[in-house]
């Protein structure tokens, strides 16, 4: 039997509160943090529990900018059409962009990094020391990626084909930081071997670069998706506030509903198992 005298503890280094006071990371919200501490530099210290140097702050703001907004990709007009749907439902809306954050939009941030950080785990010795170094690793690994079939994360993009003008400017910004690391110098490599390979050039995307810039800065690898979806949240917002100045979800919607065109049904058919040989 349990003994009612023992209480549960759940520990937690982020907001306590007590009767006249809030703390947060060990420090007091009111007096330490508020009107002192940024938004961008807060995100990074809670999901780091230490606080960022001010050139990590400077990249890791780069970042978010980066990924506030980029037109009308389907997160934001799905926000738009939502609100139009439930206009009492400002959550509703922002939820609904922000569940489109997948393999396409948003989540190549985390699918780069994370494709990065995996190349360099397997990695024997030392890491590369110069480009020629980097070069090495990085052919290797289109090599194989192309052998087995599979895209290179964070390459190529369906609108900016001659170069996304975010990733020579992140790269440059967190070199200016001394923050350019082992995931940028094996992202760059990537962009300068992969033609050779594939036989064609495809740009290095700023959802890609982002991706090597969070895991350069040692943020967790499986919260890479989330940091995207934060700054996306900022621009799904502005999403909404235009579309209350400029409604244009009511267009979208009307445009796709008297255009639509009749069909006859297509029905489904499974592909055909192949024969099973049940003998003994």
């Amino acid at each position: 039997m349990a003994d009612p005298e023992i209480r549960p503890s759940y520990p937690t280094a982020l907001g306590a509160s007590d009767l006249k006071s809030i703390t947060l990371l060990g420090h007091d919200l009111a007096e330490d943090i508020m009107g002192s501490v940024g938004f961008g530099e807060l995100a990074f210290w809670l999901a780091t529990q230490r606080r960022p140097s001010p050139g990590e702050t400077r990249v890791f703001e780069a970042v978010l900018a980066a990924l506030a907004d980029h037109g009308f990709t389907p997160t934001a007009i799905v926000t738009r059409l939502t609100f139009l749907s439930a206009p009492d439902s400002v959550q509703g809306a922002l939820a609904a962009g922000l569940l489109g954050g997948g393999s396409r939009f948003l989540g190549v941030t985390e699918d780069t990094g994370g494709f990065l950080h995996g190349v360099l785990e397997s990695l024997d010795g030392d890491l590369p020391s110069d480009e020629a170094g980097w070069d090495s690793v990085a052919l290797r690994t289109v090599r194989e990626q192309r052998a087995a079939g599979r895209f290179l994360p964070g390459l190529g993009h369906h609108v900016h084909k001659e170069g996304d003008p975010r990733t020579p400017r992140l790269m440059r910004i967190a070199a200016e930081e001394g923050l350019f690391g082992a995931h940028l110098s094996l992202f760059a490599a990537i962009g300068r071997v992969h033609p050779t390979v594939l036989g064609r050039t495809l740009p290095l995307n700023g959802a890609g670069v982002c991706g090597a810039v969070l895991a350069d800065l040692g943020l967790p690898l499986p919260l890479l998706r989330g940091f995207a979806l934060l700054a996306r949240t900022a621009g799904l917002i502005g999403q909404l506030a235009e579309e209350l100045r400029r409604p244009v979800a009511r267009d979208v919607f009307l445009s796709v509903d008297l255009n639509n065109t009749s069909v006859p049904p297509d029905p489904f058919v499974p592909e055909p198992l192949g024969e099973t040989d049940h003998g003994g």
